[in-house]
């Protein structure tokens, strides 16, 4: 077997093991929290404690948190039969919006929450990368010192409050919607009247996490190719008279891409946990706003789903990220 075989192998067998531990972590997590589950999911003092039993009964709360040593077999706990659910798909159902299955509500929530984070992820990584080549290029200009000053500005912003702003600018200047996922009661005769709804409100929430990420992405395109023009081999391209344009072209921008095909791996999965705020802001019925709701209404369950699906992805991200990464670079893996 190829030493990039085995680099492969090793990878994802460490991203199981990972996944494992998250789940595990995440059964837990919420076992030790104060309080009981049942009176918190249903809000309700006037229970009876017939009804609690009931209720514990029926969400298996009653089993034994690990093992089951007194009959029912040694995993008949709440543990391995919550490691079983999570292998067939199953992550329980809602205490807020009344035994809806929690893999339901994640799965109308991920697609809202992906129809705002992929184009932002698109259109920031295309401008925040060919920025930062441009400024490197261009370094010590007006064209330089222009691109690091928005980005430094932008970076600094809280996604929040950058948020609020363009709410407000957009809402009333150019008469953009300043929530939803469409027009409340609005009837549209054709498809792309429907469209063009749709778009117009995913528009300044799009806008908020693209200008967020561009900054992140401009500043360390930027650093890496000054990095990258340190480097002997760029001496080299330059004595034999290329062309600064041919120089970044066929040697630097390869080098460069090395350490940004890590930082958008990364960043694909932390933004999905990071779009709460902008998904609070412009009230985006995706992950953030669900997870917002949950907290607020102790949905135990919704929570413990959302932030299993949270941590897989950023653990998928991760794997994606070093598979990429050995293909980039033939020394990973060699060894």
């Amino acid at each position: 077997m190829s030493g990039r075989a085995r680099y492969y192998l090793r990878r994802v067998g460490w991203a199981l093991v990972t996944i494992f531990v998250v789940i595990t972590f995440n059964f837990f997590l919420f076992r030790v929290l104060p309080g009981d589950p049942t009176k918190a999911g249903t809000h309700d003092p006037r229970l009876t404690p017939e009804t609690q039993a009931a209720l514990n009964e029926r969400f298996g709360l009653d089993k034994p948190l690990f093992l089951n040593l007194e009959g029912g077999g040694l995993l008949d706990s709440q543990y391995f039969i919550y490691l079983g659910s999570v292998l067939h798909g199953d992550l329980g159902v809602s205490y807020q919006y009344r035994d809806t299955p929690v893999t339901e509500l994640l799965g109308d929530a991920l697609v809202n929450t992906l129809w705002l984070v992929l184009p932002a992820q698109f259109l920031s990584i295309v401008f925040g990368l060919i920025l930062g080549v441009l400024a490197a290029w261009r370094r010590r200009t007006a064209i330089d010192f222009a691109a690091l000053g928005s980005a430094l500005l932008l970076w600094s912003l809280p996604t929040f409050f950058l948020g609020v702003v363009l709410l407000f600018f957009g809402s009333r200047w150019l008469g953009l919607p300043t929530g939803g996922k469409a027009t409340v009661g609005a009837e549209y005769a054709t498809f792309w009247e429907a469209a063009s709804d749709y778009l117009s409100h995913l528009l300044l929430p799009t806008l908020t996490l693209t200008l967020t990420l561009f900054a992140e992405y401009l500043l360390v395109m930027r650093s890496s190719v000054l990095d990258v023009f340190s480097e002997d081999y760029i001496l080299t391209a330059k004595a034999k008279g290329l062309s600064t344009f041919r120089i970044i072209k066929n040697h630097a921008l390869g080098n460069a891409m090395l350490p940004m095909v890590t930082l958008i791996a990364l960043s694909f999965g932390f933004i999905v946990a990071g779009a709460i705020q902008t998904e609070t802001v412009f009230s985006w019925p995706g992950l953030g706003l669900l997870t917002v709701n949950a907290v607020s209404q102790r949905d135990y369950p919704v929570l413990q789903g959302t932030f299993l699906l949270l941590a897989v992805s950023v653990v998928v991200a991760n794997l994606i990220a070093d598979l990429v990464y050995g293909w980039l670079d033939p020394r990973v893996g060699a060894t």
